[in-house]
């Protein structure tokens, strides 16, 4: 069913990604111009998030006819594997943003839909202005297959997001960043107030705080906002952080720290900031290059260029933190050491491997996508 309207207009909000889930969706990898070795290293690491996320809350993993048998086998039989056509697996950017609505009534004492989902317009990351991929019609489609699946109503968006590009603190705060969501390849006949009124009449948002730049080298997608900076709680939010005054990074982290030093939430909160480390940095490899089929359909993945690796692009689940792992053994420890002093009451669970993930452009909340409990 479509509504029609704003979320706003019908009492809907976006609520925290802390707050409880029904069920995780993601997709299955399989470009072999995007993932190396015909996507199989990745969809090792897939299994596994999917796996290590299954612990807390049910999942449902998305895939193609032709990697039906493949996802199955690799995945346990307890994790729901529907068949789904789609042009790549971000199912962050390309699945539903789910709003709630927490009055369960209205005036006449009749009952209301307490969920529905927003259906972004998606063109690949830019569109033929630098996106990721030549075709994708077949994404375009994916955020409505979940919602007919769920029977979860359906608000259509005309303007074009990734929900990687915001987080929200549940509480009508939003984070975002020009870089991204002022980027002429995603809507350039919208301007930034009207960019923040859709934010605020679709997320149910009073404030949004605007960071200039996304994490160094996060070309792909244009500087989302879950590589850079995320809250923890209402009034904490995680930075990537680099102390290294020759690293590009520093600069954008330090922009970054200066602005929310100065800025306070929608209810008038100061923010506590905890810097977490970015990894490395690190470099895709020759031998993880030649591994990519490099037809022209999609962005080319070359040796030598720097990986947008972040330990702040984790999934939050039902009492859990599925955190990214990626070898680098000194600051791997050190991520999970701040992760888990920032989600006290959480379990940190490491995945070893998610360089393979970035690889193609992402990471674990690149990946996954929360359905609210209501």
């Amino acid at each position: 069913m479509q509504l029609h309207g704003t979320p706003f207009d019908h009492g809907f909000e976006m609520p925290a990604e802390w707050e409880t889930h029904t069920q995780c969706w993601m997709g299955w990898p399989e470009r072999p111009d995007n993932w190396r070795e015909n996507a199989g290293p990745a969809q090792h690491v897939f299994a596994k998030v999917a796996t290590a996320i299954s612990k807390f809350e049910s999942v449902t993993v998305c895939v193609s006819s032709g990697q039906w048998v493949n996802a199955r086998s690799q995945l346990p039989k307890h994790i729901r594997v529907v068949e789904m056509s789609m042009n790549d697996s971000w199912f962050r950017d390309t699945g539903p943003t789910f709003v709630v609505r927490r009055s369960t009534t209205t005036e006449s004492g009749g009952a209301v839909d307490r969920i529905a989902g927003i259906d972004w317009q998606f063109n690949s990351w830019g569109g033929s202005e630098g996106g990721c991929y030549t075709d994708w019609s077949l994404d375009l489609l994916v955020a409505k297959k979940i919602l007919e699946i769920e029977k979860i109503p359906r608000f259509r968006q005309s303007m074009v997001l990734e929900g990687g590009s915001i987080h929200v603190d549940g509480e009508r705060t939003c984070l975002t960043t020009e870089e991204c969501l002022l980027n002429k390849n995603r809507n350039p006949n919208l301007n930034k107030d009207q960019i923040e009124y859709e934010l605020k009449t679709y997320l149910g948002v009073r404030k949004v705080i605007w960071l200039p730049r996304g994490l160094y080298g996060d070309d792909d997608t244009n500087g989302h906002i879950d590589n850079m900076c995320c809250f923890v709680r209402p009034g904490v939010v995680l930075l990537s952080w680099i102390e290294d005054e020759t690293d590009p990074q520093h600069e954008r982290s330090k922009e970054a720290h200066c602005i929310l030093s100065k800025e306070t939430d929608a209810h008038g909160r100061k923010f506590e900031i905890i810097k977490i480390r970015v990894p490395g940095p690190l470099y895709m490899t020759e031998h993880e290059s030649d591994g990519i089929s490099q037809d022209g359909k999609a962005k080319s993945r070359l040796p030598g260029t720097r990986l947008a690796a972040s330990y702040v692009n984790f999934y939050i689940a039902n009492k859990a933190i599925i955190a990214p792992q990626f070898g680098d053994r000194k600051w791997d420890y050190e991520a999970i050491r701040v992760l888990s002093n920032a989600f006290p009451h959480h379990e940190v669970v490491g995945v070893e491997g998610a360089r393979e993930i970035v690889l193609g452009g992402g990471n674990i909340h690149c990946i996954t996508q929360q359905q609210p409990a209501v």
